[in-house]
């Protein structure tokens, strides 16, 4: 977990929050794939691939769903997601790197279908819209280590997060510096949680925590987004809980799942 800072940037700034950075990993692991074929880390592990593939069978996502992966890297969550069925896949990523070792990886996999793009999340295309699914493994960890206002740019995801992603439509993010509670706090506007999905825990002191934090939020229908102005002609999904998703319980509480998707 990266070092908490006092005040209200929350961390200590980081090169991990840099694109340069970035740029340069990712030309690294371009060209080990380019010399040996390996697709490079899977950020969170295999288990974070499994754990979002499980949530979207249980909640019986359609296959045709439109489904946005934030700083997709080396893409391999949109293979496995293509894999599994999945027909409407888009990754972005603000390095040209990681979208040419990506567009590489989908070649390689024949899944000519995943859609992948240069594009900074913090200012989208006009044509980013109107996803179902939007999944989040470690952009929003990065962009909070951002050395040049990371509180800005912050609130700046969030605003980015209900231009593309439809109403009631869904957003996955793992997180390893943010808690539960602080992740709650920052998708308040406009946004309520489903559920906490399962990550390892790790008991230090006596004490049991998880060194991952994975959570399910819905975008509210209908409610006015104090952090910036949502297109008018936006619809909701044609596909939605049997029930209103609950407020999030406290953790010695048994928590229960919507029910399953069904078309309306």
């Amino acid at each position: 977990m990266a070092a908490r800072a006092v005040g209200e940037e929350g961390f200590s700034p980081s090169v991990l929050g840099t694109r340069e950075h970035w740029d340069a990993a990712y030309d690294r692991e371009l060209q080990t794939f380019q010399d040996i074929g390996d697709a490079g880390e899977v950020w969170f592990g295999e288990e974070s691939m499994t754990r979002i593939i499980r949530w979207l069978e249980k909640q019986k996502v359609p296959l045709d769903s439109r489904v946005l992966d934030i700083g997709t890297g080396n893409g391999v969550l949109l293979i496995e997601l293509a894999k599994y069925g999945y027909t409407n896949l888009t990754g972005i990523d603000y390095s040209p790197p990681a979208i040419q070792l990506s567009e590489k990886i989908r070649d390689k996999e024949g899944m000519s279908n995943i859609k992948l793009k240069v594009e900074d999340f913090l200012a989208p295309s006009a044509e980013l819209s109107g996803f179902e699914i939007c999944i989040d493994k470690g952009t929003f960890d990065a962009i909070s280590l951002n050395p040049d206002n990371a509180a800005a740019k912050r609130k700046q995801y969030v605003r980015s997060l209900c231009s593309v992603l439809k109403p009631e439509g869904f957003f996955l993010i793992t997180s390893c510096n943010w808690t539960k509670e602080e992740l709650l706090n920052e998708f308040r506007e406009g946004f309520e949680v489903l559920e906490e999905l399962p990550t390892p825990k790790f008991c230090f002191g006596g004490r049991i925590g998880n060194s991952v934090t994975a959570l399910v939020f819905q975008r509210k229908k209908g409610e006015v987004i104090h952090l910036g102005q949502m297109r008018g002609d936006e619809k909701s999904l044609n596909f939605k809980p049997d029930r209103k998703p609950q407020t999030f319980a406290r953790e010695e509480k048994a928590k229960s799942l919507p029910a399953p998707f069904s078309s309306s």
